[in-house]
């Protein structure tokens, strides 16, 4: 059985508190869509689970939006679907009713992780397409350096990339997803090349393993970011990444298709 809020949210994050700037903070970045669009193929109905506030929705697509928090649901945009009230342990679908399924930078919000890619796999007759991250790379960040128990958060809160691939079974690729310096969609890794953004706290605050972590913490790290930005010392060891076009970080994309 799922606990879910006041506002719906189904996993261990709160998005009724924290997911208001999601749609100002997480827009899809569209080199990281058209890695999602390849692996989808000719599907042409796909059910998008967790899919926030539509992100990665493509347009020309017969897509079905499932998102269990209210405050998400609200900042979808008026040109896509409303998205169906349900959580991904149990998707209101019958077996096979879709081409694919994907998910985005959801799997590690979900109560029983390996329960809902199961329901992926039941309802879709073709890929499941999986954006995450690889829990065993995520310390490897730069941003550990000042805020450790944020990443530590992260890495605890992803599956590893071999339970996704075996729980979905079949044929599994899974590819490294480059993050471009200009990547729109604000993740942490996302700033990798422009720390600066790190210490606006609407955009840490779109990076829901920051609300992990206690307030006097969050400032205690965001404080000493700031100063090794001011004193040039963050330049000194981590300048050239402002020079670099993409970072081959933890994200990763997952496709698995029936055997």
């Amino acid at each position: 059985m799922n606990k879910r809020g006041v506002d719906g949210s189904a996993g261990d994050a709160d998005y009724g508190a924290i997911g208001g700037g999601y749609a100002e903070h997480r827009r899809p970045d569209e080199r990281i869509a058209a890695r999602i669009d390849e692996a989808l193929g000719l599907s042409r109905t796909v059910v998008n689970v967790g899919a926030g506030t539509g992100s990665y929705e493509a347009a020309d697509r017969e897509v079905t939006a499932v998102e269990p928090s209210a405050a998400m649901r609200a900042q979808r945009p008026a040109r896509l679907p409303a998205a169906v009230d349900a959580v991904a342990e149990n998707l209101p679908f019958g077996d096979d009713t879709f081409d694919a399924a994907m998910a985005t930078f959801s799997v590690h919000q979900w109560n029983d992780c390996a329960a809902g890619l199961r329901e992926m796999r039941r309802v879709a007759r073709g890929p499941v397409v999986v954006l995450t991250c690889d829990p065993d790379l995520v310390r490897e960040f730069w941003l550990y350096e000042y805020a450790p128990a944020v990443l530590d958060t992260e890495a605890r809160r992803h599956p590893s990339i071999e339970t996704v691939a075996r729980t979905l079974g079949g044929q599994v690729s899974v590819r490294p997803v480059p993050i471009p310096a200009d990547c729109t969609d604000g993740f942490n890794e996302a700033y990798y090349a422009r720390p600066e953004r790190l210490l606006d706290p609407r955009a840490r605050q779109a990076c829901s393993a920051w609300s992990f972590v206690d307030a006097e913490r969050r400032e205690r790290y965001t404080e000493a970011l700031r100063r090794d930005l001011e004193s040039g010392a963050w330049d000194r060891r981590h300048g050239a990444l402002r020079q670099q076009p993409s970072l081959l970080g933890s994200l990763v994309l997952i496709r698995a298709i029936p055997s």
